[in-house]
């Protein structure tokens, strides 16, 4: 940990050997999370040169003033770099093995909506098939025969609800953390009134209309500024 820390600090003063270490240092990191994206489509060298962009960003970024493991911090900068290149790519290409998943999906879900009557759950789905939740999750995304998990399935007391909401949530505590650092650093950028309505609202969980007489200004006022401040937010953190 400490050679790391030293690697890093060396790099951060413009030392490019040391940087080309701890990306080397690395490199199983960034091959241990591309395998999570196996058979969505795309060539895992290709995955894997992203993910190599991620490390270097969270070189460049660490702070080593975090009592976290630079390990612990790449992680999530890796995976949403991948992420984020998924997501602008467009449509995942379609696998034969999703193909063929997605067939015993609908087939599935047919025979099961004609015994039981009513909308199946996913967990139903697995069992029924004997594919895991992931793996449905991910069909039913890529095919276009079958229904997107976003789609809306009924109304529950006046909301739509979706087959994405009925996934267990799950909860990575290291990403939650390098999150709420980040948040942190940014809020401190911002203006002392911004700061203050950002808190009230996402912190304290007050209504626009609470913020409004809280500042002294009118709820459009609290909504515009709200608004750009998110957008604002949203650019420093890229």
């Amino acid at each position: 940990m400490d050679e790391t820390i030293a690697l890093i600090e060396q790099s951060h003063h413009g030392d490019k050997e040391a940087r080309d270490n701890l990306v080397k240092n690395n490199l199983g990191l960034v091959w241990s999370i591309v395998r999570r994206f196996d058979n969505r489509g795309y060539d895992m060298e290709d995955l894997f040169q992203i993910g190599s962009i991620g490390l270097m960003k969270a070189i460049d970024k660490f702070d080593i003033s975090y009592e976290v493991r630079f390990s612990t911090y790449a992680v999530p900068m890796i995976t949403g770099e991948i992420k984020r290149f998924l997501r602008d790519d467009g449509m995942i290409k379609v696998s034969r093995s999703l193909k063929e998943n997605a067939a015993r999906i609908r087939a599935a879900e047919a025979r099961l909506y004609k015994e039981l009557g009513r909308e199946i759950t996913l967990l139903e789905l697995s069992e029924a098939t004997g594919i895991a939740l992931e793996e449905i999750v991910v069909a039913l995304e890529a095919n276009v025969e079958v229904e997107s998990i976003y789609k809306s399935m009924y109304q529950s007391d006046g909301n739509e609800v979706c087959l994405a909401d009925r996934l267990p949530e799950k909860r990575d505590e290291n990403e939650l953390l390098l999150n709420r650092m980040l948040l942190g650093q940014l809020l401190e950028q911002l203006q002392e009134m911004e700061r203050d309505l950002i808190e009230q609202r996402y912190y304290q969980d007050k209504t626009q209309a609470q913020v409004a007489l809280s500042l002294g200004i009118s709820q459009v006022q609290v909504s515009r500024m709200e608004k750009k401040i998110l957008l604002r937010l949203r650019k420093l953190a890229v």
